[in-house]
């Protein structure tokens, strides 16, 4: 998933440390002392200490309750990966990482697809859907599934063929964010696709006509069309893929999640949905 990733065993490790050093806190301080300072701290400012693993590329999101006089705060790493930061009841250390219950359930899941997940995955997607992409499908499709494509990329071309049953039924629409990366006249090919009176007709040429070079690329890029491609490529690296087709669709939680490169197996039916 694009959002959500499994935890390295560094991670589990510190987890562990820091919930025994919440523990070893509570069994030495008496606890009217200790309700006070919890207190005070949430009705203060956001810790100090935040703003270390802020210099890491930490976006504190939001907060959420936490136990053992913890403070737990929502964010983000990197503009993209949700992650939990635990500030310890003196409000000198944190930990980024997952904190979890007697069950084995982690305390923090609900409030970090609340507080970061879905607002993340929000975020992307009105990016995705700001970009110059191409229809391919029905617009009243019931959903909507992103990739980014290089009118060159075989990959690609396999993927619209492999998609021809959700989109020929009017299930699925696909917008193809048009990038021009794979050969030298991938971006004129992007270009004769979207500066066409009908792009998503200028599309199917290409694909139908796959196997025999494509559509015919324009002579020359305008420069507004080749800031459409570059922007394009910017946020397909910013979205995680080095390549394409870079493919990206909501979960059943409506949380944004990706494939990198044709999907095989279930795969295809997790990212296009039902039949």
């Amino acid at each position: 998933m694009l959002l959500t990733s499994s935890r390295p065993l560094g991670s589990l490790l510190a987890t562990a440390l820091l919930m025994a050093l919440a523990d070893c806190s509570q069994a030495q301080s008496p606890q009217a002392p200790a309700a006070s300072a919890g207190q005070a701290a949430r009705t203060g400012d956001r810790p100090a200490v935040l703003k270390g693993i802020e210099k890491h590329g930490f976006e504190v999101l939001g907060e959420f309750d936490a136990p053992g006089g913890l403070r737990g705060f929502a964010g983000v790493v990197g503009g993209q990966q949700p992650a939990a930061a635990y500030v310890t009841p003196d409000g000198k250390h944190v930990l980024v990482g997952s904190l979890f219950d007697e069950k084995g359930e982690e305390v923090g899941a609900a409030a970090m697809e609340k507080l970061a997940a879905k607002p993340m995955s929000d975020r992307m997607w009105n990016k995705l859907d700001a970009s110059a992409w191409v229809r391919d499908g029905r617009a009243d499709a019931p959903r909507v599934v992103y990739t980014f494509s290089d009118a060159n990329c075989p990959y690609c071309h396999r993927f619209w063929e492999a998609a021809r049953p959700w989109v020929d039924s009017g299930k699925v629409q696909l917008r193809h964010i048009m990038v021009g990366v794979i050969r030298e006249d991938s971006p004129a090919k992007a270009a004769a696709i979207l500066t066409a009176s009908n792009p998503s007709a200028a599309l199917l040429e290409n694909e139908h006509a796959f196997d025999k070079g494509g559509i015919k690329p324009v002579a020359k890029l305008s420069t507004e069309v080749a800031n459409k491609l570059n922007a394009n490529q910017e946020l397909m690296i910013e979205m995680g893929f080095q390549g394409t087709p870079g493919i990206l669709f909501k979960d059943d939680k409506g949380l944004l999640d990706r494939r990198s490169g044709m999907p095989q197996g279930k795969d295809m039916d997790l990212v296009m949905g039902p039949r």
